[in-house]
């Protein structure tokens, strides 16, 4: 029963995730250094999300044998076109100036600007999201995103993660690959090549439904899941994930099953079904006064 713990803290972090993105007060976060995982979820969900030159996102669950958990099939799902899919497949990093670009930034602020902006934050006593944004404009810039970004190879993208299985996207971009110089098709090949199977496909279906789910359904659906990895119900990949990155770090993972096609799409489908356990409940959201806010991309 020890995966009783894991679950409350991701039901404690999910309602978290809520709240932040149900909260009426505007929130600013300042994305200075790494913006992965669980720092994603105190972040995007939120009214304001500031990057700057230092800024690294990533969401590289897949990796771990798990999935973008804290509500990423909701925000991710909602990026132009399918760069939702190829961020949260490929565990792709992205800078600052690619978070304002897709929308998951909502400004760019120079670091040697952001102690400026943070002292004039708190100086003002307001609670409304145009004053605010009014601030954080007045340190803004627009960066231009660099050259070899995914960003700029979006036909790419679209074409290959559109696909309806991880299989035929990868095929997609095998394809694609003796035809493009840049280096994004082999990286994004070679990652879902070495990321966990069963964690590819469940991440897939998840980004997929998603996108036709407001946030607390996505988080919803998100717990089921991460309460069946946690049990090791259908796969022990983030197990074994954990040990091959985290703790041993010989970054050679076993993945069981191995090879995608071992992945039946009726285990995928058990991955969001309820936990068959008398004790366990859905995740219990609260009522918001607040309308759901949707997460508008920039572009």
């Amino acid at each position: 029963d020890t995966w009783k713990y894991g679950a409350d803290f991701f039901r404690t972090e999910f309602l978290l995730n809520y709240i932040i993105a149900t909260y009426s007060k505007p929130q600013v976060s300042l994305l200075t250094g790494i913006v992965m995982g669980g720092g994603a979820g105190v972040s995007i969900h939120g009214r304001f999300r500031v990057a700057t030159e230092n800024t690294v996102f990533a969401m590289p669950e897949t990796a771990l044998g798990l999935f973008p958990d804290i509500g990423a099939s909701y925000f991710l799902s909602r990026l132009p076109g399918f760069y939702g899919e190829y961020v949260g497949l490929t565990g792709a990093r992205l800078d600052g100036a690619e978070m304002l670009a897709c929308g998951l930034a909502t400004h760019f602020v120079p670091l040697n600007r952001m102690s400026l902006l943070e002292e004039s934050l708190k100086k003002v006593d307001t609670s409304d999201p145009f004053a605010i944004c009014g601030i954080i404009d007045q340190f803004s810039q627009q960066p231009s995103v660099k050259g070899s970004s995914a960003m700029n190879r979006m036909e790419i993208i679209n074409r290959c993660f559109s696909k309806r299985t991880v299989e035929e996207i990868i095929s997609a971009l095998e394809q694609e690959a003796p035809r493009v110089t840049n280096k994004l098709v082999t990286a994004a090949i070679q990652s879902l090549r070495k990321a966990s199977p069963t964690s590819l496909k469940i991440s897939l279906a998840s980004i997929r439904e998603g996108r036709l789910q407001t946030v607390g359904e996505c988080l919803r659906r998100e717990y089921r899941m991460v309460c069946h990895v946690m049990r090791g119900d259908f796969s022990r990949d983030f197990f074994e994930g954990c040990r091959a990155i985290l703790v041993d770090k010989d970054r050679n993972p076993k993945w069981m099953p191995p090879t995608l096609d071992q992945v039946h799409d009726g285990v995928v489908g058990k991955y969001f079904s309820k936990v068959d356990d008398p004790e366990w409940e859905d995740l219990n959201l609260p009522t918001r006064s607040s309308h759901e806010r949707r997460i508008v991309p920039k572009l």
